[in-house]
């Protein structure tokens, strides 16, 4: 950075950009005092303009301010409407304790607590409460380790499961929580529902009761329409202003606490002086009290016995003598108190459970009763009846949502003074005092309320009231009328709180198709989130029973709570470096029981619910990684990986890999172009049908230089390479290396390439097909080296020959044949890379076929059987067929072929030799034309840059005589090449190449893929020419060819 600019932006980066540090010597408007301001930090110049100065680092950390989460500013604005911005001031009371208790407390405590008491009894709901609250606790102990090691911006779980487990985890988890909370809403406006219906006006219901058995019916459809209107109002007043739901959150919550005040006052009044709610029995059974107002069969007036309602309701007429009900006749009606008060001794009755089919009659346990015929009709008699079956785990379901909500202050996090502590303390508290609430809730109403009362789920006992208002003080209305707009509040936040969730999930880009929720209003509200959510709730709705909901949101809080837990247990077993939670008081060991608890009580409360949240979870899950945006998060589940990564490497140190494990590990060698292009693209094809996605693949190339000058274009090689990975569906790594010259590159990839025990086995490269070409007279020698050096190193070598005219991934052979030809044993390769090409689409209608060549000696038919029978023994399936080569005379072609070979490499040898000659020619003629326009100084000694650092002088008189003795030597080392005769060694090798050629071309020339062997080069290094001319011989004609050459080891075995 120059001085002009650190001192016009002081020591903070306004921009964070680096720019061109200008010269300032001799500039006018530089004086001496500016020149070396700042030259404490002259050493470091270089890196300003790159990395910040602390002093403007720690500014900006200092400056930090985190928007609010219910408003997010056009980023074009954010510098501008930061300053505006009021820091965040809530406290841990304000902040955390108080929304976690809101959200917590709610529909299931006042509507369904007391019915969970009856049915399971205190003993069983004790241990269904204290398993549900140990489940949060755990959850909130992790949340708070993950919370408080950090920064965590307006996106609370969903942020925090994310950063830490990975965006697909985040995005799966995210979702999860946004369908639960979504759900939520559907479960609140159902109870409003329910409580206006209900409880307070009866008479609003649209559908009534026409025939015997209609009453749920009824009560479901009305549920849906009430509750349809009701969404609809709700997005309403959620899109004109959250700020007024947020406002009205406060009276929300003092409807919550107090109507438990009103319970806990009621409970302590009953000591003393219980309310009068007397229930009406029939023998042991339950009546409910909708219908009639005396309970009594017949009351007397003016010494006349008259009939009661009641009566008529039992009996066919009012007359004294009727028939009646057979069980009615049989047993006496009684009154007791419903609340007899929490001195009464009642809780005895009402420790244990009391479960009961649906349909069944609400029965007090130790109440004298008759028993009547069974055959008479229950269907329309007063009784109160169960609407569903009631188990425990079902219960457990319908529970939980209740101590859900312990995300609120998380979710607020930008809004706090001090998050790092004020999230841990407020969470952990309001957890703690809302267990405490149920806990003793369940024991007062256990120890105060009569069992039949509490079994009845909406207080049909008791003229239609609220059970849990009917112990209320100082009137069952001010639990009424405060659940209602407590649960109304909890439903609109609910609509607040799941758009800007989906919202934030959008805004991350890592599921593609829910791209658009991130968009809103320019305020940042999102509708379209708003519109999607509230069409899910309706979903909720129209289920319209709230038993039916509540264990669905219960699932996906309870998976969201479950990643929590395995979050910090993953990082804290994994002891990333940045896994510094403020947050002291966790343990891996704690975690992993949430964890463990969460989906135990997943499978508890309903094992299909479970199946098809975790299906939709691994549905997304799948999704984000096939088709989700690369995110780099440093996220936990990727320190999984490389730790299981690790420790599978070191285990796979050990020695080598038997036979049954052998497989082809790849290095594949391409030859990019000047644009850094891959040159053979089919080479990459053959790769990922070779290797059909299993196994190592390392793709390789070589960049000619040195490294400090070609970074840029490493990098753009390796992109490339990639990329083409990508298109070919090649899973692997690739590896670009810098190297003075293309030979030493090749050496230093095969040695080096891989990591202890995932070292490839295998190098596959293309045919030089240009290796005869002059100006490209270095490819057959690194072709020929990299020959020697696998064989060095151990290593199979493939060469595929034409590889341009290999298929592409998406061709299909539908007939052909694979031919094998089997010259010499080289430890299987030959019998395995047919088989795992057929394994790919493209092969895979291919038959295979071996060929063997019998020598004069050998006994063919013999051979034939011996092969069949490997080949039964090695499970593959192949026709088999043995070729008879028999000695015959060397041909005139052949030996004509080997004389030119030997002519044309001697030339190139020649020509390779008077190469320096040809250099100090062309230096004398250039000499000459200098000399011709400088005469007088043609005797003056020239220099010539001869290479070997010879100096020579040039006469006129040596320049003519060096130019005839050239010229003589050329001409005579040509004239020898011409009467040259050729090596025996060669013109054997050469019969070999041509005969076995005309046998390959006879009986493969049409087949799809010919492998044969491929022969060693040979130990004399002057004849590596004439090695490529054999080989090019031996496949001359074939279309498709890979040449095999084995590693020197077993790879394919008969044991199993």
């Amino acid at each position: 950075m120059s001085e002009q600019h650190y001192e016009e932006n002081g020591p903070n980066l306004r921009d964070g950009t680096a720019r061109e540090s200008s010269p300032f010597i001799n500039r006018a408007e530089f004086d001496r005092g500016n020149v070396y301001e700042g030259k404490n930090m002259a050493l470091f110049e270089e890196e300003m303009d790159s990395n910040p100065m602390v002093s403007s680092l720690l500014n900006k950390l200092a400056n930090y301010t985190n928007l609010t989460q219910g408003v997010v500013e056009h980023e074009a604005d954010e510098d501008s409407k930061r300053k505006e911005v009021k820091g965040p001031q809530m406290g841990t009371f304000i902040g955390v304790y108080l929304p976690c208790l809101q959200n917590i407390l709610g529909v299931i405590l006042f509507l369904r607590l007391t019915w969970i008491v009856g049915t399971a009894g205190v003993l069983q709901s004790f241990i269904i409460v204290f398993i549900c609250c140990a489940c949060t606790m755990l959850t909130a102990i992790s949340m708070s380790a993950i919370a408080t090691n950090g920064v965590v911006p307006a996106g609370g779980s969903y942020y925090m499961i994310s950063r830490s487990l990975g965006p697909e985890f985040g995005g799966a988890v995210g979702l999860c929580f946004y369908l639960g909370t979504t759900f939520a809403g559907a479960m609140y406006i159902l109870g409003t529902i329910e409580i206006l219906l209900t409880y307070i006006s009866p008479s609003a219901a649209i559908f009534k009761v026409e025939d015997v058995g209609e009453e749920t019916e009824a009560m479901l459809n009305n549920m849906r329409v009430y509750g349809t209107c009701i969404i609809i109002l709700m997005a309403v007043v959620v899109f004109v202003g959250v700020k007024y739901v947020n406002k009205l959150a406060l009276v929300f919550l003092a409807c919550v606490i107090l109507s438990i005040i009103a319970i806990y006052a009621g409970a302590i009044k009953t000591a003393f002086d219980p309310p009068d709610f007397p229930i009406c029995l029939l023998g042991n059974r339950t009546l409910s009290k909708r219908s009639f107002d005396v309970c009594a069969k017949f009351t007397e007036s003016n010494n006349k016995t008259k009939t009661t309602p009641l009566w008529r309701l039992f009996c066919d007429s009012s007359l004294l003598n009727a028939t009646c009900d057979d069980y009615f006749s049989l047993n006496n009606v009684t009154e007791i108190q419903g609340i007899p008060g929490i001195m009464s001794g009642v809780l005895t009755d009402n420790l244990w459970s009391a479960y009961s089919e649906k349909g069944s009659i609400v029965e007090k346990k130790d109440q004298p009763s008759v028993a009547g015929s069974e055959e008479s009709k229950m269907g329309g008699l007063p009784y109160v009846f169960t609407d569903i079956m009631t188990y425990f785990t079902m219960l457990v379901g319908i529970y939980f949502p209740s101590v859900t909500g312990i995300m609120a202050g998380s979710n607020r996090s930008g809004d706090l003074k001090d998050a790092q502590k004020s999230i841990p303390t407020g969470t952990i508290l309001a957890i703690s005092t809302t267990s405490f609430i149920y806990l003793s809730c369940i024991v007062l109403f256990g120890a105060c309320i009569e069992g039949v009362i509490l079994r009845d789920k909406f207080g049909e006992a008791v003229n239609g009231n609220l059970v849990v208002g009917t112990l209320a003080w100082p009137s069952p209305w001010v639990i009424v009328i405060g659940s209602f707009f407590s649960t109304c509040g909890a439903g609109l936040q609910s609509l607040t709180g799941a758009p800007r969730l989906l919202q934030a999930i959008a805004r991350d880009g890592i599921v593609p198709f829910i791209q658009i929720f991130g968009h809103g209003k320019a305020n940042g509200e999102p509708t379209w989130a708003l519109l999607l959510t509230a069409g899910i709730c309706e979903i909720g709705i129209l289920i319209a029973s709230l038993d039916s909901v509540a264990p669905i949101l219960s699932m996906f809080f309870l998976m969201c709570y479950m990643f929590v837990n395995l979050a910090c247990a993953v990082q804290t077993l994994l002891r990333t470096p940045n896994w510094r939670p403020r947050f002291k008081y966790y343990h891996w060991t704690l975690s992993f029981l949430g964890m463990s608890l969460c989906l135990a009580l997943m499978f508890i409360c309903s094992w299909y619910y479970a199946l098809i949240a975790m299906l939709i979870a691994g549905c997304i899950y799948k999704y984000i990684e096939y088709r989700g945006a690369e995110k780099e998060w440093g996220d936990g589940i990727r320190g999984l990986s490389l730790n299981a990564a690790r420790y599978a490497l070191l285990r796979v140190e050990d020695g080598p890999p038997h036979t049954k494990n052998w497989r082809p590990q790849l290095l594949v060698l391409l030859n990019l172009d000047n644009e850094q292009l891959v040159k053979h693209p089919r080479l990459l094809s053959f790769t990922s049908q070779l290797k059909a996605g299993k196994g190592l693949t390392i793709v390789g190339s070589v960049l000619q230089g040195i490294y400090l000058d070609k970074c840029t274009e490493t990098q753009k090689a390796e992109e490339n390479v990639k990329a083409l990975m990508g298109v070919e569906k090649t899973k692997g790594f690739c590896q670009i290396v810098v190297s003075p010259s293309f030979r030493d590159g090749i050496s230093y990839l095969i040695q080096s390439a891989g990591l202890g025990g995932m070292k490839h086995n295998t190098v596959l490269m293309a045919w030089p097909q240009s290796w005869k070409q002059t100006e490209n007279r270095f490819s057959w020698k690194n072709f020929v080296d990299t020959v020697r050096e696998t064989t060095a190193a151990q290593q199979a070598l493939l060469v595929a020959k034409n590889i341009d005219l290999f298929p592409t991934n998406q061709e299909r052979f539908t007939e052909g044949n694979i031919d094998v030809w089997w010259i010499v044993h080289d430890g299987g390769m030959l019998m395995l890379l047919p088989f795992l090409l057929r394994q790919h689409k493209v092969w895979r209608k291919c038959k295979m076929r071996i060929f063997t060549v019998a020598q004069m000696d050998d006994n063919s038919i013999q051979m034939k059987k011996d092969l069949q029978m490997f080949l039964y023994h090695l499970r593959l399936n192949a026709q088999v067929e043995v070729v008879e080569m028999f000695e015959n005379d060397i041909s005139a072609f052949t030996y004509e072929k080997t004389l030119m070979m030997e002519q044309r490499s001697q030339m190139l040898k020649q020509m390779q030799l008077s190469k320096n000659e040809r250099e100090r020619e062309a230096q004398l003629i250039h000499d000459r034309n200098t000399a011709s326009h400088s005469a007088p100084a043609v005797e003056a000694s020239v220099a010539a840059a001869v290479p070997e650092k010879v100096q020579m002088t040039w006469t006129k008189e040596k320049f003519v005589a060096e130019k005839h003795k050239n010229k003589d030597s050329n001409v005579s080392g040509f004239k020898d090449i011409f009467n040259m005769k050729p090596n025996q060694s060669n013109v054997r090798r050469m019969h070999t190449a041509v005969k076995l050629n005309g046998v390959v071309l006879n009986k493969s020339q049409h087949a799809q893929l010919v492998l044969l062997n491929m022969p060693g080069p040979p130990k004399n290094r002057k004849g590596d020419e004439n090695y490529m001319e054999f080989l090019e011989v031996l496949t001359e004609g074939l279309d498709r060819v890979l040449l095999v050459r084995g590693s020197g080891r077993e790879v394919i075995t008969i044991y199993s």
